[in-house]
This record gives C-alpha cells, sequence and structure tokens, in this order.
C-alpha cells in the first residue's frame, strides 16, 4: 500500500470544525506547518497560538450557512467539534449531548454532502460506540480487552450513541453517487494532553495547587493516547486509502495505578483520596492493528515522555496567570439595568476572562450594586475629573468601561482617547459624532443634507403645520422629562415649557421600532436588528418582538456608518400607514430593552470586549437566530442573607 506524503495537504483546502480544542489545536499546529489552507470553526474564541492566516469562524456551528462553506469551498474535512461525555449525565447533559453532537454533526454533513470539492471526511469517533460488555466487569481484572473494529456494539451512553449515529449517517451519504468524498470514522480512545479537560490535566492542575486529588477504581485499565499523537495519525488517515471505521490509541493499556507512580516522580507529597465508585471495572485497549497495516505508523511516546510536557505546560500557565491577572470591567450609571449587568457578565464569561464586573453611579442606594461584584458611588459628572476615573481604573485594573445613560456619554467621548492611552477602552462614539446624535435637532438636519427620510423636527412649533405634535427635550441628558406625545398645538406648547430645550416634532400614527446596530472599530455595522415596541412604559420597551426587514437594515446600517459612530447604537423609527420610513432619533448606548437583539445574535458586548483585547471582528461573524424571538421584561425579586 502507498504512502502518502505530508506534501500532499500543501495548498489542500481544510475545515477543522472544533478546531481549538485540545486535538484541534494540534491538528491545526500540523496542518499550518504542512502549507495547508485552514479554516477553523468553533464555538470558543481564536487561540492566541493560531497565526493570522488561518480562517477562525467563532460561533455555534449549528448555525454555518452553505454560502459559508461554498465560499471556503474544502477539499477535507476533519470533523472533531463535540461536547464530551460525563461521568454521570444528566438531562442538561442530554439536550447538550443531541445540540452539539447528533444535530451539529447533521448539520455540517447536510451543508457538505453535495460540496464538490469535498475528497475526504475524517470523523472524531470513540471507543465508547463498543459494547461495554466486551471490556468492563464487576470485578478488578488485569485481563486486557483489545477492541477490534469488527466487535460488537452497544453504545455505553448519549455521548457514543450520538457518535454511532454519525457514522451511519456518513456512511449512508458515501452511498449516493453525487457525493464524491471518502470517509474514515476514527474511534479514538482516551485523549489526554496539554490544556485539556482530562483526568491527568486535572489531576495536575489540582497537584500545582498542593490540592488533593480524588481517584475512582485505581485498578481501572485504558488506552491513553496524547493529543498531538492524535492529531498526526488523524493527518495520517486523510493521506491514506483507508476507507471505514478505524480505531486510533496508543495499543498499550495502562492502570491509573501506574499513572499514579508517574505523577508521584514529580509531586511525592501529592495527597490522594481513594474514593469507592459503583462504575464497573474497566480493561480496554484499541487494537491497532488495521491502523499500522494501512499507515505504517504507530504512537510511539508513553505516558513516561508525555506527562512532563503537561506539567511544564500548566505551570507555565499557572504562573503566566499569577502575573496577568484578567482585566475588570466598569459599567456607569448601573441604576436598576440589571440585564444589561447580566449579559456584560456572559459576555465577559464567554471571553474567557476571569476578572470582575464593576458598577457605577451617583445614587449608592442603586438597585444595580447589588448585582455587580464591585460598586463605586461615583461623583457626578459635573464634579468628576478624567483623573479620577483614570486612577479608579488603574487601581481597580479596569480595562473597559461601559456607560450606560445618555447623560454621561459626551464625558466619556471628551476622554475617550486619553483613557485609550491608558490601555483603557471606552464603548462610545467619538465626540463630534455623538454630540450630533444627542442633539435631536442636529441630527435631524444632518440626515436631511444626506437625504435619509428623517421625520421634521424644529425647535419652533410654526414651522410644523400639524394637527397633533411631539414635544421633546432637544439635548439628550440624565433624567429628562418625558415625552409629550400626540398633542394638540396649545397642548404642545404649554407641554414644551417643561424642557430646557424644547424641539417639535409632527406625530405619526404608525408602528414604532428599534433597530439595534453593532458598530466596529472600522466605522462599519457588524449586525443589525430590529425590534418591534409593541408596549412602551415611560419610553422603554416592556414587550418587545424582533423582526426582518433588509431594506431597514441597510438604511440603518448606511445611517451609522455616514455619522461614524461607534458601539452599541439604536435608532428609532416609526412606519407609517403607507410605509414609508421616518427617522425619529439615535441614542448611542445600550437601549433598556436591547437585550432582546443580543439574544437574537447581536453579540455586542462581547464584540467590544474582544476589540478591546485587540482583536479583529472579522472572524467572529454575526449570525442571526433563524427564528423570531419576543421579550417580555418583567420585574423580580433578588432574597440575600
Amino acid at each position: 500500500m502507498k504512502i502518502y506524503d505530508y506534501v500532499k495537504l500543501k495548498n489542500k483546502r481544510v475545515f477543522v470544525s472544533g478546531g481549538s480544542g485540545v486535538i484541534g489545536t494540534e491538528l491545526v499546529k500540523k496542518l499550518n506547518k504542512m502549507g495547508a489552507i485552514i479554516f477553523v470553526g468553533d464555538l470558543k474564541p481564536r487561540p492566541k497560538s493560531f497565526p493570522k492566516n488561518i480562517v477562525y469562524r467563532q460561533g455555534d456551528l449549528n448555525y454555518i450557512t452553505n454560502e459559508e462553506l461554498e465560499e471556503f469551498n474544502p477539499e477535507y474535512f476533519f470533523h472533531l467539534a463535540a461536547t464530551f461525555e460525563r461521568s454521570e449525565e444528566s438531562f442538561e447533559f442530554w439536550n447538550e449531548n443531541y445540540e452539539h453532537n447528533v444535530k451539529l454533526s447533521h448539520h455540517l454533513m447536510t451543508k457538505l454532502r453535495n460540496c464538490k470539492s469535498l475528497k475526504k471526511v475524517i470523523f472524531a469517533s470513540s471507543y465508547l460506540i463498543y459494547d461495554p460488555q466486551l471490556y468492563t466487569s464487576l470485578q478488578k481484572t488485569k485481563k486486557i480487552t483489545r477492541l477490534k473494529e469488527l466487535d460488537s456494539i452497544y453504545p455505553r451512553n448519549t455521548c457514543g450513541a450520538a457518535k454511532l449515529f454519525h457514522e451511519i449517517e456518513i456512511r449512508f451519504l458515501e452511498g449516493f453517487d453525487k457525493t464524491g468524498f471518502d470517509s474514515i470514522p476514527v474511534r479514538i480512545f482516551r485523549v489526554y494532553g496539554k490544556n485539556s479537560k482530562d483526568v491527568i490535566s486535572r489531576w495536575i492542575r489540582s497537584l500545582l495547587k498542593n490540592e488533593e486529588i480524588l481517584i475512582y477504581n485505581k485498578e481501572n485499565y485504558f488506552d491513553y493516547i496524547y493529543a498531538e499523537d492524535v492529531a498526526e495519525g488523524l493527518i495520517k488517515l486523510s493521506q491514506s486509502r483507508i476507507k471505514g471505521v478505524v480505531n486510533l490509541g496508543n495499543d498499550k493499556s495502562r492502570s491509573i495505578e501506574e499513572v499514579l507512580q508517574i505523577l508521584k516522580k514529580y509531586f511525592p507529597k501529592m495527597k490522594t483520596n481513594f474514593v469507592n465508585s459503583k462504575s464497573p471495572y474497566e480493561a480496554s485497549q484499541a487494537d491497532m492493528t488495521k491502523f499500522e497495516q494501512q499507515t505504517n505508523w504507530k504512537p510511539t511516546k508513553q505516558l513516561e515522555q508525555n506527562i512532563p510536557k503537561i506539567i511544564e505546560f500548566e505551570s507555565k500557565k499557572e504562573q503566566k496567570y499569577k502575573k496577568n491577572v484578567d482585566f475588570n470591567i466598569l459599567i456607569t450609571s448601573v441604576s436598576k439595568k440589571i440585564s444589561m449587568i447580566k449579559l456584560i457578565r456572559i459576555a465577559n464569561k464567554k471571553l474567557g476572562n476571569t476578572g470582575k464586573i464593576f458598577g457605577a453611579d451617583i445614587n449608592d442606594k442603586s438597585i444595580g450594586k447589588y448585582f455587580v461584584d464591585k460598586f463605586w458611588k461615583i461623583p457626578h459628572y459635573n464634579k468628576l475629573s478624567i483623573n479620577e476615573i483614570i486612577l479608579y481604573c488603574i487601581k481597580n485594573n479596569i480595562k473597559c468601561i461601559i456607560p450606560s445613560s445618555d447623560g454621561e456619554l459626551s464625558f466619556y467621548a471628551k476622554y475617550k482617547n486619553e483613557l485609550l492611552k491608558k490601555d483603557i477602552h471606552v464603548m462610545v462614539s467619538n465626540l463630534n459624532n455623538l454630540t450630533i446624535c444627542l442633539d435631536k435637532l442636529k441630527f435631524y438636519n444632518k440626515l436631511k443634507n444626506s437625504n435619509f427620510p428623517c421625520i421634521k423636527t424644529s425647535s419652533k412649533i410654526d414651522e410644523i403645520d400639524q394637527t397633533f405634535y411631539v414635544v421633546k427635550e432637544r439635548i439628550s441628558s440624565f433624567g429628562i422629562q418625558p415625552n409629550g406625545i400626540k398633542l394638540r398645538k396649545k397642548e404642545a406648547i404649554e407641554y414644551s415649557k417643561k424642557f430646557k430645550n424644547p424641539i417639535f416634532q409632527p406625530f405619526i400614527d404608525g408602528k414604532e421600532l428599534s433597530i439595534d446596530l453593532y458598530v466596529d472599530k472600522s466605522k462599519k455595522t457588524k449586525g443589525c436588528v430590529i425590534r418591534t415596541r409593541e408596549m412602551i412604559t415611560n419610553g422603554e420597551s416592556q414587550i418587545t418582538k424582533s423582526l426582518e426587514n433588509k431594506k431597514l437594515e441597510k438604511m440603518c446600517s448606511n445611517i451609522v456608518e455616514k455619522l461614524n459612530l461607534y458601539g452599541h447604537i439604536v435608532i428609532q423609527v416609526i412606519i407609517d400607514s403607507q410605509n414609508n420610513f421616518n427617522i425619529l432619533e439615535c441614542n448611542c448606548r445600550f437601549g433598556g430593552a436591547s437585550s432582546l437583539s443580543l439574544e437574537v445574535g447581536l453579540d455586542s458586548f462581547y464584540w467590544f470586549l474582544l476589540e478591546s483585547s485587540g482583536e479583529k471582528l472579522t472572524e467572529y461573524p454575526f449570525i442571526r437566530s433563524k427564528s423570531e424571538k419576543k421579550q417580555i421584561r418583567y420585574p423580580e425579586n433578588l432574597i440575600l442573607f
């Protein structure tokens, strides 16, 4: 059998799902050295070790489109993305397994099945497919079962069942003439490696902290294979003529007791706690005969050589973590913006940042103080100096500031560049551009001159000939009076006395919409979501629903780009009875009901944190939910002890 040379993958287009996992990172590293053109998809953010030439798509691959895959046109597909087994499965995992094993694998092959360029699919399956009666027992045993590809199957758990289901799916697809690819389901045994969640890595991390490690059934025997060897093996298979199922292990089973003895050489004072387990004893090993015959390769390094590598890796990671504490985030004017705080916390976790969420407000009785990690009673902005902000941020390792109120936007916009010099990033537009939006009259004149359909706005009511009027404060600020809605001329004039700088607009009876957008640092619209305002209380949507309108989305994207805005932006629009757009105003901050847009896919806070960390957003696509969503805002209780 001819053994294919590594050169065969040079300049070949390779799609890797789950490319930032423990196997994926090793695989991508090897493929890159070989000169392959690589497209990686993963839920996790792009690893900092990945070179810039690798195309990276961060996000749920259940939503990857035909267009994305056709644009890359892969020749090889390494399918590693998966959620892995749990020692005890739950209903939550049952759902997770379906979403990220069964459904995900089906979706990816549905998109790829008619891809004419596709030559080979390498699927990371699992030995969990084999009947556990072959290799488990209620009694301790040293008799190791060498599992062969033709051995009986009966998946051990839902994870194994998902792997088997996809093996059958891709075998099914290969049976059609119009699919021109070969597939290799690779039944991989117990993987361990750097930055892994496997038990060996978990033990090492605990031992480095001088913590006790828990051991279940030390008499168990497993076929441990190093992640780097798995990556090497997968590449060998991609270049072979193997078809169908093949095992990939170390071809050497080792007891947990042996693993502990190796660890003891490096941690002589290690603390162990042996726990009785109700699980059966395992003694399994991969039969690598088929693999070796077809590739002339097998792993050579054993636990003795690989465990020191993991110890060194984890030790350096621990030291780096101690030196580089993750940054904290400051939300200003937290007031009662609980939903916003929670969403920022989710984005922070998604980034992998362990830093804390700080909240600031001029009112020390603010409800938001109970939902942040640390609260700052901040002076009013007319009494606050930029030096106070800078010193507070430096002292508390705050790298990102997210203003949430119109009244403070100008302050942060004014000092945005000064803060940036101290590596403090603010989600706010530049002052000149922001001022246009805060001033509703300037905003109207700017859009009118650019031929956008902005609703007529004037400081003089006589310039607007209308039966009913809307009266607003011209300049957005703290604690402004509610707008006067659908007032007759005399009523409007009287109501205007409540404002410092009143402006007048014609009342239009129509459907009011909020359009949430995120504008990145390049001043390009990253994503856009339209929301209906079905129930409004004190100017905020209590009930809101998402919808699509490509024409309106394009228009609003053009507006924010024309104005050179940045960050999360909300545009208010009314659609009248003739289906005409009437632009009301533009708010350069996260809105009260904008949380719905994040649920739909507008990941504003995560994108801001990414940009603040030096990442470009080209590899973090806006993935809009396929179904529309409705949001009802309601108060809830927090019980403290």
